[in-house]
């Protein structure tokens, strides 16, 4: 009898949940035999050989690997910050933060049960489950100084006005350029696949003139992430600076 794969990770215990298995399947981290799982809703059989690839990297999720190739490629501090980490999912952009010294870490995600419980109990991260950040109007404390973006099935342009109003007057924002979502249907093949690698760093060099134009942002970039996607899509990596209190706007 068929099963989805998400169910079927947890009836193996090599998942805790529907939630984390999901995480693990979107991370690239899933192997049904030798191929690499394509979604959760994916239908394997009763007793279907399944495993859970090694990290080759520290971080509870691949993301880890992206964001702190970005703090480093820009040369962005983090210790003593507030930082807000939307899509933190598992927490890989979240853990680079504690790890570079973060004071305070909000952790936004619209799912729920899926950050790592070892940064769910860290005393400063703020976990924030089931949170869509384009209705986010306020946060329980200080406003976040750098603004993380790990977003799936949005655009960028749709968030970081919101991000603006959110965060502090001058805050830095780090963002994964995703071409999948941000680029026009034509450019995606069949599988969420961008067809022309080189469309990415262009749509992400226009996500830089765009907040220059709507958000008075200055930028840098685009830096390419230095994995892929779990898709296998170049991913593109933008660093923005929203305006000071007193800068024009």
């Amino acid at each position: 009898m068929n099963q989805r794969l998400d169910l079927a990770l947890v009836e193996q215990g090599l998942a805790p949940s529907r939630e984390r298995a999901q995480a693990l399947i979107a991370a690239g981290l899933v192997l049904v035999g030798t191929e690499r799982a394509r979604s959760a809703a994916q239908r394997v059989g009763e007793g279907a050989e399944l495993s859970v690839s090694g990290r080759d990297h520290p971080w509870v999720g691949r993301g880890g690997v992206k964001l702190a190739a970005a703090l480093d490629g820009f040369g962005i501090a983090v210790t003593g910050r507030v930082a807000l980490d939307a899509g933190a999912s598992t927490g890989g952009f979240t853990e680079v933060l504690l790890d570079r010294g973060a004071e305070r870490v909000y952790a936004v995600d619209v799912g729920y049960g899926q950050l790592d419980p070892r940064l769910a109990g860290d005393p400063r991260v703020v976990v924030m489950d089931r949170t869509n950040l384009r209705l986010l109007e306020s946060l329980p404390g200080p406003a976040p100084s750098l603004v993380t973006l790990d977003l799936a099935f949005i655009s960028l342009r749709l968030v970081l006005e919101r991000v603006a109003a959110l965060a502090a007057p001058g805050a830095e924002v780090v963002a994964l350029f995703k071409p999948q979502f941000e680029l026009g249907r034509e450019a995606v093949g069949r599988g969420g696949v961008v067809r022309d690698p080189g469309a990415g760093e262009a749509g992400a060099r226009e996500l830089l003139a765009w907040a220059a134009t709507h958000l008075a942002a200055t930028g840098a970039g685009p830096l390419e992430s230095p994995i892929t996607g779990a898709r296998g899509n170049h991913e593109w990596l933008v660093h923005l600076r929203l305006p000071g209190a007193g800068d024009p706007r």
